[in-house]
């Protein structure tokens, strides 16, 4: 949604407009409507950067240097915007890109997304699903399946894909031509726990629960949760046993298991088990705030386009786990009051003069501008209204309405030529194992500079 910005004199009289009226975002911490209108702020200039909504472009997705996974996660800011603010502007435009982009079988398997496809990609749109469900977001005309069925169609085709080395997980790519199909990373098999936690406790159903509780042993057991300190590595490689291990620790991956920790905990009525399982991931979670503002593992050095939304996911995480385990209320909601006042203050660029950036603890704008910065912004401000917003809807609760389906995505197949439509060429498998090794360097290949210290 662009409403002046399309346009070239527009965009200089908004331009123009933000520097005389003095634009820059205004928080009250204490005012719902305060925290609401900033929120809006900050949606509305990430919004800028979609272009799925325009003439002859795509719903679902963002433009270039953007990947697919990132519109997807984006998607689950706006339902949680909606969520926390009762603000239905951009409700009509995430349904619309949901149900484009959830593919012929509905389970987030796009046939012009597949050649790249990373579990973790396709995970990010069925969590955006799964929030959809928990916080009773519109249902999709009766013709689609619900957001339920959605994100139970990409747990099942995750499921199938659980793999034998290193004794279990997921592996980060799904097809053997792609560059990362060796590489088993936590932000992979994180997003799966997460979501078959959330759909245990949505649910009651126990399978989901087991999942969760196979892949949490897994982990553990291959030492990517390392057990002194419950900090979560980016990944290990299957060709040498996953023995040795990308050290870096990112948010996202902390968060997305917090999350499901938290879900499991609730689901088993408060288990003294997975409440130390919350509480060392909170502990460990502290190594990502300074004086109480969030940081990510790169500041200070170069983070690119994917690291620069990591925080957007953690805040989401956080604040549904002062819900779903209480006794980390009060500890969230101290670090979200901070870190939205120091967040507020770098948004003062770009054209509207409200556009945020990157680096918190340095409370002015450090030039680093774009989707996944707004994202954060927005995530960690409208945060700050989880006590005002209505509890989670499930089954378990009779509060649940959206449509389920226990075999969703079980007809499709991990056939290349199925998902493609095509013969998979020798051209192809080049061609995407180039894209998907320019991911791995960015993601892999920098973190030697950007380690936090554990």
């Amino acid at each position: 949604m662009k409403p002046c910005l399309s346009y070239p004199y527009a965009k200089i009289l908004c331009f123009l407009a933000a520097r005389l009226t003095n634009a820059a975002i205004q928080l009250n911490l204490d005012d719902d409507q305060s925290i609401k209108q900033a929120a809006g702020r900050a949606a509305y200039d990430m919004m800028t950067y979609y272009t799925g909504n325009e003439t002859g472009d795509t719903p679902g997705n963002l433009p270039d240097p953007y990947y697919w996974w990132e519109c997807g996660a984006m998607m689950g800011s706006l339902i949680n915007y909606w969520y926390y603010t009762g603000d239905t502007t951009y409700n009509k435009i995430v349904e619309e890109a949901m149900l484009h982009q959830a593919g012929p079988e509905y389970d987030f398997e796009p046939q012009n997304q597949t050649k790249t496809l990373g579990n973790d990609d396709q995970a990010f749109w069925g969590m955006a699903a799964m929030t959809a469900a928990e916080t009773g977001f519109a249902d999709p005309p009766d013709s689609h399946p619900g957001w339920l069925a959605l994100a139970q169609g990409v747990y099942n085709r995750q499921t199938s894909r659980w793999d034998p080395t290193c004794g279990g997980g997921l592996r980060w790519q799904i097809f053997p031509f792609n560059t990362g199909y060796n590489y088993k990373n936590s932000i992979s098999n994180g997003c799966y726990f997460n979501l078959a936690a959330r759909l245990a406790l949505y649910s009651g159903n126990q399978s989901y629960a087991d999942e969760a509780i196979k892949t949490w042993d897994w982990m553990w057991n291959v030492n990517l949760i390392k057990h002194d300190t419950y900090h979560i590595v980016d990944g290990a490689h299957n060709t040498d046993n996953c023995t040795s291990m990308d050290a870096t620790t990112w948010t996202y991956n902390s968060g997305v298991f917090l999350l499901g920790a938290a879900a499991m905990y609730n689901y088993t009525n408060g288990s003294a088990l997975w409440k130390d399982r919350v509480d060392n991931l909170i502990t460990a979670g502290k190594k990502f705030f300074v004086n109480d503002v969030m940081i990510e593992a790169c500041e200070g050095g170069k983070c690119n386009v994917d690291q620069r939304s990591f925080k957007a996911y953690y805040t989401r995480w956080l604040a549904a786990t002062a819900i779903l385990a209480p006794h980390t209320h009060d500890n969230i909601i101290t670090e979200f009051q901070t870190s939205a006042a120091a967040a507020v203050r770098t948004c003062t660029a770009g054209d509207t003069g409200t556009a945020c950036g990157l680096q918190w603890t340095q409370e002015t704008n450090d030039g680093s501008l774009g989707v996944g910065e707004q994202m954060a912004v927005m995530e960690i401000i409208q945060s700050n209204l989880v006590d005002k917003a209505a509890g989670w809807r499930s089954d378990i609760k009779g509060t649940g309405t959206s449509k389920g389906d226990d075999t969703a995505g079980m007809d499709n197949t991990t056939s290349a030529d199925h998902l493609f439509g095509a013969a998979v060429t020798t051209g192809d498998r080049v061609g995407a194992g180039f894209l998907t090794a320019l991911t791995l360097i960015g993601v892999v290949g920098s973190s030697a500079f950007m380690i936090i210290g554990e």
